[in-house]
C-alpha cells in the first residue's frame, strides 16, 4: 500500500517527502546503457531527470537545449540501489564496539511505538561510503526483544531527518527467531503466545478507547501506545517485517499473516527455500543475505543456492546485507554472490530496487527509471553486480551526490608519506 506523509513524531512534524531539497535543474544522462527494471534494457539511451524527477527514459528523448548533458557512453545506468534491511548507514549502528553510537535498540520486550526515525544521524560518516557503493534508499530497522519497533524507508540525502525520511513507519519489525522467544519465557511457542495476546488487545482497544481511557477494560497486554503503534499493521497499511531464519519460524509467521490477515515480509530465510511453495502461494517476500551459508541451531538449512531456489519457487526475493560498519554498499556483491549460485542476473538486481519498493509500498515513487519516480539513478563502470565494477556518478532526488567520503580523505592524505626525518 503506497502511503503519504506520515507524522514522525510531535517534535518533527509531518516530514515532506518526494523531492525537498533537490534543486530545480533538468539534467540528461546519454549515451550509456540504460536498464529501466520495469522494460527491457536500452541501448544508447537517455535519462532525463528534471526537478528531482525522473521526466523520461528511451532511446529517443529531446533533450532541452538547458539540460546539463552528462555523458555515459560505455557505462551502465540503473535506478539506485535500495538495501531492504540495515541498522547501519545512519548512525543507528555507526560503530559496533561503541555503544555511544548504537541507537536501534530500546530495552524491553514489546517496543512496538519505538520508531527509529529521530536516531538518525544527517551527517553519519557512514552515509557517503553508501551512496559511493550506489545505494539511495534504505530500510533502516531497530533490533532486540520481541517487537523491535518501526522501521523506517530513508533516501540518503539531506541535513535533516525530515529531509530523509520518506516513509515512517515503514514497516513493524518483530523477532520470531532465536532474538525473541526469551520474551516468551524462552520458548518460541510461549513468544507466539504473547505476539497473539498483544495483536487481539490492540484489536480490542481499537474497538473500545474510550473504555479503556474510562479504565473499564481488563489490563492489556501492551502500553497504549504500543497498542496504538500495531493499528496500521492490523489494517494491513504497513507490513510485518518478521525475522525468521528455520523453517518452523517461517511457517509461524505465515500462520501468524493468515490468522490476523497481516502483510507479512520475511527476513532473514535462512532456511526459506524448505518453504518456498508456501511463501510463494502466500505471496510473501523474502529478504535474504546470500553469503549466509554457515549452518546454525537457527538455520541448519542454510545454503549459498537459497535465493535461486525462492526464484524458482515463484517467491520474491530481496537482497540484504547485515553486519557492523558501512556494509551496505556491499550488498550488491551480495546479489552478484546469489547470480554465482543459480539466480538469475535480472531477478537479483530486481532484488535490489523494485521488490523491495513493491515489498514496502514504496514502488509508486521508487525502483525503476520511469517517467515521474524519483530521480535516484546511478551511473556504473559496468556491470553492477561485478566487484571491479565501481559507481561513476550517483544521483539522489536529481541531485549528484559528491563520491567523497571519509575513507577517500584519509587515502589522498596519506597517498604519499611525508619524508622521513
Amino acid at each position: 500500500m503506497n502511503r503519504g506523509p506520515t507524522c514522525l513524531a510531535a517534535a518533527l512534524g509531518c516530514a515532506l517527502l518526494g523531492t525537498r531539497g533537490a534543486p530545480a535543474q533538468t539534467i540528461a544522462i546519454v549515451g550509456g546503457t540504460v536498464y529501466p527494471i520495469t522494460g527491457p534494457k536500452i541501448e544508447r539511451g537517455i535519462v532525463l531527470m528534471r526537478d528531482g524527477r525522473i521526466a523520461a527514459v528511451g532511446a529517443s528523448v529531446p533533450v532541452p537545449p538547458e539540460a546539463t548533458q552528462i555523458d555515459a557512453v560505455g557505462m551502465w545506468i540503473t535506478p539506485g540501489l535500495i538495501h531492504a534491511g540495515t541498522d547501519v548507514a545512519i548512525n543507528l549502528t555507526e560503530t559496533g564496539a561503541q555503544e555511544a553510537t548504537q541507537e536501534g535498540i530500546r530495552s524491553g520486550d514489546i517496543n512496538a511505538a519505538f520508531n527509529v526515525a529521530e536516531a538518525i544521524d544527517p551527517h553519519s560518516l557512514t552515509i557517503a561510503p553508501t551512496r559511493m557503493g550506489g545505494v539511495t534508499t534504505v530500510i533502516t530497522a531497530p533490533s532486540g526483544g520481541l517487537i523491535a519497533g518501526q522501521a523506517v524507508a530513508v533516501d540518503l540525502i539531506g541535513e535533516r531527518i525530515e529531509d530523509m525520511v520518506i516513509a515512517s513507519p515503514a514497516a513493524m519489525v518483530i523477532d520470531l527467531g532465536q532474538g525473541g522467544k526469551q520474551a516468551g519465557g524462552g520458548s518460541r511457542a510461549g513468544a507466539l503466545l504473547r505476539v497473539r495476546q498483544i495483536f487481539q488487545d490492540a484489536k480490542d482497544y481499537a474497538q473500545r478507547r474510550a473504555d479503556y481511557r474510562r479504565a473499564q477494560m481488563q489490563p492489556l497486554a501492551a502500553p497504549a501506545g504500543d497498542l496504538e503503534a500495531l493499528q496500521p499493521v492490523l489494517t494491513g497499511q504497513i507490513p510485518v517485517y518478521a525475522l525468521a531464519d528455520r523453517k518452523s519460524d517461517i511457517e509461524s509467521a505465515l500462520r501468524l499473516a493468515r490468522e490476523y490477515r497481516l502483510k507479512l515480509v520475511i527476513w532473514g530465510g535462512a532456511e526459506a527455500w524448505q518453504a518456498a511453495g508456501d511463501l510463494a502461494a502466500a505471496n510473501v517476500p523474502v529478504a535474504i543475505e546470500p553469503f549466509a551459508d554457515i549452518p546454525s541451531f537457527n538455520g541448519l538449512g542454510a545454503r549459498l543456492d537459497n535465493a535461486a531456489r525462492l526464484r524458482e519457487a515463484g517467491v520474491t526475493v530481496l537482497i540484504v546485507q547485515r553486519g557492523v560498519g558501512p556494509n551496505d554498499r556491499l550488498v550488491r556483491f551480495a546479489a552478484g554472490n546469489a547470480v554465482s549460485y543459480g539466480m538469475s542476473w535480472e531477478d537479483a538486481l530486481k532484488a535490489l530496487t523494485v521488490w523491495p519498493a513493491q515489498a514496502f509500498g514504496l514502488d509508486r515513487r521508487y525502483g525503476s527509471l520511469e517517467s515521474g519516480k524519483v530521480a535516484n539513478v546511478v551511473i556504473w563502470s559496468g556491470d553492477p553486480l561485478e566487484l571491479s565494477t565501481r559507481a561513476v556518478k550517483v544521483f539522489i532526488r536529481g541531485s549528484e551526490v559528491p563520491m567523497r567520503s571519509r575513507q577517500t580523505e584519509l587515502l589522498d592524505r596519506y597517498r604519499a608519506l611525508p619524508p622521513k626525518y
